[in-house]
């Protein structure tokens, strides 16, 4: 009873992430939670400028107006730095005396923004640890994408790769693609080879054909833009000290007034030490491009040969190496920046004219170095991939399919449980009361693992809760013909697990065996029906050899006092 009752309590600390999700996390911070990083940084900066917006204008409408309880949690923060000036706290806060607290408007803005950006991560790593759900369920891009070897010969000589050529470039291919998920703020899209020269890109809850289309046919915003030196200084004494005016409600930078045409305040990220982009600083870019990512040809991390610290070096194509050579040559002295999708990656000063292998080096960490280079490489493949497929799945469609499969599952218990009781009487309790718990240890099992279910795999979930009632089946006859043959209840129930046992056995084993089988060599849709299956046999041979062999000890006893009947007429 012991181990049940630990199984039951690891079943629902396993389960407590998705019910937590799937039940209690707002469908907006789900939304929010899903971006990449750097668009839940814009999301939170968004929601603080916006705060801050708001509570200043309470102030300026009623100054001994009370806290929104939306706010409330700024009271801690506004008690903690009273107290640290060693002022006095007020029993009653109001909106003066929150504001008061803060030293300055942009410590309200990194209160506000600190706070909603925890929740959001919260909500991020919560999402990792839950039953996922698939792109069938879900809804979603699938998209089928061909090497283009014709492209690929013509700007290689006429070399057209195959074998294991052509499978390496399309690898490298996946790891780039596999790179830009962050950007484009997908969670966990399904990157996969298909036959020799084509991959298949499933994106969960992503249907818009366009976002999809940037995110794995684009090259890549990588420019190299002029740095306004004069302009940057300006922009970052406004703004660095009032952060609240440099964002709108959507997180997007705003331009100051004397920002000239042909320039563009950008803001200058790097990362923290939880991945977070930071931002360091505001640069005033030239619009006019010096050079832009079509020109890279590869990129990678070295060392400096001055200071020993990483480096970024990366190689352009002649053409790219002439426009870059004399860009710099005209240059020299004045700041470069790295700019990828709108953000400011690195700023390094021109002291030689530079031709075709360029080297970024400062201070950089290894990580930094590492994540540079990818950034780089990802603004083009190495092989070019063409669409040959693309079907979107609309997120109507998931969540019928959801509310089908739920049914299915609901009617299938339903009908199981019923069928046992209305057949074996108070025994087909011991039964359902076995097969509820294996429901649950399956459920949390693939909670644990992080399962992507989709509709195959529920349809294994289907199929084992049907089959796991088998066992019991087996053991109640076993003990029914053991109590013909004029066995006492107890020695027929001890009999009849011990006889059902290696039958119980043979054919639960063989049919996971044939579930991995299946999970190794088959299709993705295959691989989801076999590892529910294997999951939901194994756990049938605990439910219905242990527990209900334990139940059933616990309700019989050797002297005949206790008994369970095995219909509902006693024989």
């Amino acid at each position: 009873m012991l181990l049940v009752l630990l199984v039951l309590v690891v079943a629902a600390l396993l389960l407590y992430p998705t019910i937590r999700w799937y039940c209690f996390v707002p469908e907006s911070m789900k939304s929010a939670a899903a971006g990449s990083n750097e668009s839940i940084r814009d999301y939170s900066r968004g929601l603080a400028s916006r705060g801050v917006r708001a509570l200043t204008s309470l102030l300026g409408n009623d100054r001994d107006a009370a806290v929104p309880d939306e706010y409330g949690y700024l009271i801690k923060d506004a008690e903690r730095l009273m107290k640290a000036n060693g002022k006095a706290v007020p029993a009653d806060w109001t909106i003066y005396s929150l504001l008061s607290a803060f030293p300055s408007e942009g410590d309200l803005f990194n209160a506000i923004e600190d706070h909603c950006r925890s929740d959001i991560l919260d909500a991020k790593k919560l999402s990792g640890n839950v039953l996922q759900l698939g792109l069938d369920l879900r809804g979603g891009m699938s998209v089928v994408l061909e090497a283009d070897l014709d492209a690929y010969a013509e700007s290689h000589d006429g070399i057209r790769p195959s074998g294991q050529e052509l499978t390496a470039l399309l690898q490298d291919d996946i790891e780039i693609l596999t790179s830009r998920i962050d950007q484009f703020g997908v969670s966990e899209p399904d990157i996969r080879l298909q036959g020799s020269d084509q991959i298949v890109v499933e994106v969960p809850g992503e249907t818009d054909p366009e976002r999809v289309d940037s995110f794995i046919m684009g090259r890549g915003s990588l420019t190299f833009q002029l740095v306004d030196s004069r302009l940057t200084a300006r922009v970052n004494d406004d703004y660095l000290s009032n952060p609240s005016r440099a964002f709108d409600e959507e997180g997007r930078v705003i331009e100051p007034e004397y920002i000239p045409d042909g320039y563009t305040v950008a803001g200058y990220y790097e990362e923290d030490e939880y991945g977070i982009d930071e931002l360091r600083q505001f640069v005033v870019l030239i619009d006019d491009v010096a050079l832009d990512g079509s020109h890279l040809t590869s990129a990678g991390i070295d060392r400096d040969p001055q200071s020993g610290r990483p480096a970024v070096t990366f190689h352009l194509d002649s053409e790219g190496a002439d426009i870059f050579y004399r860009f710099t040559s005209s240059h020299i002295g004045e700041q470069l920046a790295v700019v990828m999708d709108g953000r400011v990656k690195s700023v390094a000063t021109i002291n030689d004219a530079i031709s075709g292998d360029v080297q970024l080096s400062g201070s950089f960490t290894e990580e930094e170095a590492q994540s540079l280079a990818v950034v780089l490489r990802t603004s083009s493949l190495p092989i070019a991939l063409t669409a040959v497929s693309q079907q979107g799945i609309g997120a109507t469609l998931g969540s019928d399919s959801v509310d089908v499969a739920m049914k299915a599952i609901a009617v299938g218990f339903l009908l199981v449980i019923l069928c046992m009781v209305v057949y074996y009487g108070p025994a087909g309790i011991i039964a359902d009361a076995a097969l509820l718990l294996n429901l649950v240890m399956m459920v949390a099992v693939l909670s644990a693992l992080h399962f992507t279910l989709t509709l195959s795999s529920i349809a294994g979930l289907v199929l084992t809760l049907g089959m796991a009632i088998d066992a019991n089946v087996i053991i109640y006859e076993r003990i029914k013909e053991e109590m013909k043959a004029g066995m006492s209840a107890y020695d027929a129930v001890k009999a009849g697990f011990g006889r059902a046992f290696w039958t119980i056995m043979d054919s639960n084993v063989t049919t996971i065996i044939a579930a991995v089988v299946l999970s190794i060599f088959g299709s993705s849709t295959v691989k989801g029906f076999a590892n529910t299956l294997a999951i939901g046999v194994a756990c049938s041979l605990f439910t219905s050899l242990f527990v209900s062999h334990l139940l059933f000890d616990f309700f019989v006893s050797e002297d005949g006092d206790r008994s369970v009947w095995l219909s509902w007429r006693r024989r």
